[in-house]
């Protein structure tokens, strides 16, 4: 040890203050534990609440007014085209992002968990050395990894780093670009490309795999594609970027689809390709930690490591990377390191794509019943005979649910349509309980909804659906 280094003890050490990482150490506080939390941003909420969840959801909610406002004329209301501040848009944005984040600082005083700025790297399976913190080194009994995950990015040769921007640089809303190039067709490239269409951008969409949002159900994925294909300018499915360069009239991209070459020029390229788990640099060779040839630590049912002081949650622990999995984890990991009887035993993990029309699921999708030889049963209902999606003037929607062909019980339910995110949790909790199709169809639900919807989709795979023929 250097002389007049500090070292500190605690009995829990988290590393990382995002969505799995605070509420591990806010619960394990609760749980009467001494808590340090390690994170090398000022702000406390990870990449969620600073760069990610947050602001995105933020710039979406003033893209859907754009959008409402536009679509109000065929109510007979009208609206003058809206004038865009960006330095206020983005001031706002910004707010949301600290009042969250010093709501997260708030609550970390309040339960007296020891917060440390700074880069924390394990030095064996008890310490950890912190890389420009006030503490040097941290000894503990017991270690949460919660570091997340990073952009991915493209290698220079097809695109250089002075063509693109990521996920995290649009968020910072620099400027609103005439022209935008959107590489990938997943859900934070369709929000994001939304988001600026909804500014005012020409959007053109860019994905190697056959359609957009492939893991997401077809049926649901398709009254967002056709509102996709009204918004932007083109989607090319099928297409493999081939390179791009700078020319003063913007960026020049190739890229293949099917025998032929195609060439755009476009203001901005966002690259939007995926996410990698944060496992590099942590001094994971200096513990019995094990990671897996993609990059994710390995854990059990209580989200240990094969390093029984360690445990890992969110990202790094493994699929789906989603803030409110890494909070679940972290609750159970927290339990179990005070002695009580928790497990991450859970039959569904919500999804959710806040585009508009929004799309939700949580389950099996048809694919996966399929892929699995599952019988089931399928029931849909189409919002165009929802009394309240009509009477929003949202009728591209649709409520899908599963279930098992003999007994009944839901598999898997699916939700595409305004606010889908907000009905998810519904079925949800009715495939955790282990309820049959018949118990959502006698629920019930109030009218007019769109939660009816659910009521609905149960009554059609039941056989005795009222607002729609078999």
């Amino acid at each position: 040890m250097v002389v007049g280094e500090l070292t500190e003890e605690t009995q829990l050490l988290v590393i990382g203050a995002g969505p799995g990482g605070y509420v591990a150490a806010f619960r394990a506080a609760d749980l009467g534990l001494e808590v340090t939390l390690v994170d090398a941003a000022e702000l406390l909420g990870g990449v969620c609440l600073r760069e990610g969840c947050i602001p995105s959801k933020a710039l979406l909610h003033v893209s859907h007014l754009i959008e409402s406002a536009s679509e109000a004329s065929s109510f007979g209301i009208g609206f003058k085209k809206p004038t865009i501040q960006v330095e206020k848009l983005r001031d706002w944005k910004q707010s949301v992002v600290d009042r969250l984040c010093g709501g997260v600082k708030l609550l970390a005083g309040k339960r007296k968990v020891r917060v440390i700025q700074g880069r924390a790297q394990f030095e064996d399976s008890k310490t950890v050395r912190i890389e420009g913190g006030e503490v040097a080194r941290v000894k503990f009994k017991n270690c949460i990894i919660a570091t997340g995950s990073s952009i991915k990015h493209l290698p220079e040769s097809v695109i250089p780093a002075d063509c693109r921007i990521d996920s995290t640089e649009a968020l910072e809303l620099k400027d609103i670009p005439k022209s935008l190039l959107v590489v990938g067709g997943g859900y934070i490239g369709l929000e994001l490309g939304q988001v600026y269409a909804g500014l005012g951008s020409k959007v053109t969409v860019v994905e190697a795999l056959d359609r957009i949002l492939m893991g997401c159900d077809e049926d649901l994925a398709r009254p967002l594609i056709a509102r996709l294909r009204k918004q932007f300018d083109a989607i090319h499915t099928g297409a493999m970027l081939e390179g791009a360069k700078p020319t003063n009239k913007g960026v020049e991209v190739k890229f293949k689809k099917g025998a032929e070459t195609q060439k755009v020029i476009v203001d901005k390229v966002l690259v939007s390709v995926g996410r990698s788990p944060n496992t590099q640099g942590l001094g994971l060779e200096n513990t019995k930690v094990v990671v897996n040839d993609r990059g994710f630590i390995e854990v059990d049912d209580q989200r240990r490591t094969a390093d029984k002081r360690i445990f890992a949650i969110g990202d790094v622990a493994g699929d789906p990377m989603l803030a409110h999995k890494a909070s679940r984890e972290g609750m159970v990991a927290a339990e179990v390191i005070a002695g009580q009887s928790s497990t991450f035993d859970v039959r569904a993990i919500p999804a959710v794509v806040y585009t508009s029309p929004e799309i939700a699921w949580c389950g099996l999708t048809e694919a996966e019943a399929k892929a699995q030889g599952k019988s089931v049963k399928v029931g849909k209902f189409p919002w165009g005979a929802s009394g309240r999606a009509i009477a929003m003037g949202r009728t591209d929607g649709l409520t899908k649910i599963l279930a098992d062909a003999e007994t009944n019980r839901v598999l898997g339910v699916g939700i595409t349509g305004e606010h889908a995110g907000d009905l998810i949790a519904e079925a949800v909790l009715a495939i955790e309980m282990g309820a049959t199709a018949e118990d959502l169809a006698l629920t019930i639900h109030p009218h007019p909804t769109t939660s009816e919807t659910i009521m609905e989709a149960a009554e059609s795979l039941l056989g005795h659906a009222i607002h729609v023929l078999k």
